[in-house]
């Protein structure tokens, strides 16, 4: 007797390098992009839709940009883990948003959002980058 299974079959190809280097940038910058581009839509929207309003909440919240200050550590890879965000980060960054009210009682709860928004943003860089290798 055969088993069925109930899961979907999907199409395991591998990527060429290029393609792989333009399929993490876009990833990088738009949110949910690399997922979009291999054709995990339920994916790719919802992280298009979470991660940015995780970073805009931060910032709504008194978060801070982090200066890439290479004389405090801490501050530079708080500012390498926000920058992981791509284009939502750069125009924050651009707009003059994110200066941080170091008085407000939710500035610590800010930062924290623009960090782990950027940090989660690499996850799934890298989570496209295993499903375009073929790996998931």
């Amino acid at each position: 007797m055969t088993t069925k299974s109930t899961a979907a079959v999907r199409a395991r190809t591998i990527a060429e390098p290029g393609t792989l280097v333009l399929l993490c940038v876009a990833a990088w910058a738009v949110p949910g992009a690399g997922h979009f581009w291999l054709g995990r839509r339920q994916k790719g929207l919802v992280f298009l839709l979470a991660l940015p309003a995780m970073f805009g909440t931060g910032l709504f919240l008194n978060g801070q940009l982090s200066p890439f200050d290479l004389s405090d550590p801490f501050a530079a890879l708080a500012a390498v883990a926000q920058a992981g965000m791509g284009l939502p980060w750069l125009l924050a960054r651009m707009s003059g948003a994110g200066t941080g009210i170091v008085t407000s009682v939710t500035w610590e709860y800010g930062n924290c959002f623009t960090i782990v928004g950027g940090l989660l943003n690499f996850l799934v860089v890298l989570d496209a980058f295993d499903i375009a290798l073929g790996r998931k």
